[in-house]
């Protein structure tokens, strides 16, 4: 299985041109959704599947925007935020956490009345984060800056909504993109500082692994793939798309891929992997054609759909929506 998905990728890329003159596309636009009146980039969206809701986040306009997940349609906007970046749903609550790089805290909001009812404040450099999926801890970027030698992962219960520990001295000024494993055991970062792929031992709290980026900088995405023993990365300068092997950290392959990126998504029943950018996604298979700074995004493949939010940053005449896709 790990030496066909190196093999399955490489032909299609090399298959691209002549796959994007077919008709069928793995991507088809059924809904957007106009945002009049908003501006600059939406960043990453949450997710409630049982409550039919997308979440988004509207950096300059400092809300996040609510959805309904079937229609596309805007049901509301969550106010009070400096500039919200990166949120998780918690289902058992229905409360949302959200990232705010603007105040420097990490915000909870409770999804019923759609209001901020707590808040932890951190370091500068707020911005990305993770859920652990076993004990609800969150792990968020932050005390770092432009010119940081190192950075930290500050640790949230999201029961408590404490601050009850943190990952210290990771190195670079900041991390775009995190995951975790099923077990809970490990955490994968997109060190951007040092242009490396970094493992935490969240049992020890230590980074123990290092893997440098082939001839790349400035990762962004990032997608586990724990049957195939496969991380995927996507960086930006020049736009690729990265495989390493999860048990060597060494590269399977690398390939050209969208621009601008900022989500992934895996499709584990079609084999497939959306990475958003400006103008296209590709979809590994090909690319598809969707909107200026369309970089943010979400697969629920539940309803079999890729959730895209087009942004508008240095474009004055841009016209930000929501797009949805119907996977096929």
């Amino acid at each position: 299985m790990r030496h066909s998905l190196k093999i399955h990728m490489t032909i299609l890329a090399l298959c691209a041109l002549a796959v994007q003159a077919q008709e069928k596309l793995p991507l088809k636009l059924i809904t957007t959704t106009p945002m009049p009146g908003f501006t600059g980039d939406f960043d990453h969206f949450g997710l409630d599947l049982k409550g039919n809701r997308l979440f988004l986040a509207a950096e300059e306009h400092k809300t996040v925007e609510v959805f309904d997940l079937r229609t596309g349609e805007r049901i509301h906007s969550i106010e009070g935020f400096g500039q919200p970046l990166m949120m998780v749903y918690l289902p058992e609550s229905n409360r949302l956490v959200v990232t705010d790089g603007g105040d420097s805290a990490v915000q909870l909001v409770d999804c019923r009345k759609y209001k901020i009812i707590k808040t932890v404040k951190l370091g500068q450099g707020v911005d990305h984060g993770v859920l652990n999926p076993l004990n609800k801890y969150y792990y968020v970027e932050s005390g770092g800056g432009s010119s940081a030698p190192t950075h930290v992962l500050s640790i949230i219960d999201t029961k408590s909504f404490k601050l009850v520990g943190e990952v210290a001295g990771l190195p670079g000024s900041s991390n775009e993109g995190m995951v975790i494993d099923r077990a809970g055991k490990k955490l994968y970062v997109n060190l951007t500082g040092t242009d490396e792929v970094g493992v935490v031992d969240l049992d020890t709290g230590k980074l123990v692994a290092k893997w440098p980026l082939p001839d790349a900088h400035v990762a962004h995405a990032m997608v586990l793939d724990e049957p195939d023993h496969r991380i995927f990365i996507a960086t930006r300068q020049p736009a690729r798309f990265i495989v390493f092997n999860t048990d060597t950290g060494k590269v399977v392959t690398s390939l050209p891929c969208v621009g601008v990126n900022s989500d992934m998504s895996f499709d584990v029943s079609r084999r497939r992997i959306y990475v958003t950018g400006s103008e296209t996604a590709s979809v590994f298979e090909q690319e598809v054609p969707t909107a200026y700074r369309a970089k943010s995004s979400i697969f629920v493949p539940d309803l079999k759909r890729l959730y895209v939010a087009v942004s508008g940053k240095g474009k004055p005449d841009a016209k930000l929506e929501l797009q949805i896709y119907e996977v096929r």
